[in-house]
């Protein structure tokens, strides 16, 4: 499962870590229950662990539970527009 993407949100992940990731809120969001109650307990790990997960999330290093990325979906472009004018 190498490659496989998340169904979890780029998004919602990234700004769980920002804003509550010393508590694990992220971790919690992509089912890593365990080292959620670490992060929680431990203040982020002492706050390097948030810190580290910040960026780590931030280059699309970060999994869930299953071990698919925790990536940003790439967008489609619509043929609409294109080649007219």
């Amino acid at each position: 499962m190498d490659s496989a993407v998340s169904h979890k949100s780029y998004t919602a992940t990234l700004l769980l870590a920002i804003f509550f990731g010393f508590a694990g809120f992220h971790r919690f969001y992509v089912g890593k229950v365990g080292t959620g109650l670490l992060w929680f307990v431990t203040a982020g790990m002492f706050v390097f662990g948030w810190l580290i997960d910040v960026f780590t999330v931030l280059a699309g290093n970060f999994t869930d539970k299953a071990g698919a990325w925790v990536k940003q979906k790439p967008r489609e472009v619509s043929a609409a527009g294109e080649g007219s004018g």
